[in-house]
């Protein structure tokens, strides 16, 4: 991974939560993070289209299940950023993220 742009996501809590911006296909490290699939809306917009953690982005993001949903609904990019916090941490995020941004392809915490 390169030194990245960088874009920052409130979650329903009011907690912000800062990523770095990557092109769908980048290899990440083995590190455990948050991440989502994102497309521009314009010029430093970004709408969420599935929203997702994992303890090994490398290993999550190889070949994920909704990368062909999220692309078919606009996602170029992926937001991700490391998160030594725990899985419960992570799932926190996640969870705070999706509720209120409520990404087209997640089924978890959307109305």
């Amino acid at each position: 991974m390169n030194e990245a742009a960088k874009s920052n996501w409130p979650g329903m809590s009011g907690k912000q939560y800062t990523f770095e911006i990557y092109p769908i296909g980048t290899t990440f490290n083995e590190v455990p993070g948050n991440y989502i699939f994102a497309k521009q809306v314009r010029p430093g917009s970004w709408q969420s289209c599935y929203i997702g953690q994992a303890e090994n982005l490398k290993n999550r993001l190889a070949d994920h299940e909704k990368q062909t949903c999220a692309i078919r609904n606009g996602a170029t990019h992926i937001h991700a950023h490391v998160n030594y916090g725990g899985e419960q941490t992570r799932g926190i995020e996640e969870r705070d993220l999706i509720l209120l941004h409520q990404p087209c392809c997640n089924e978890q915490y959307v109305s």
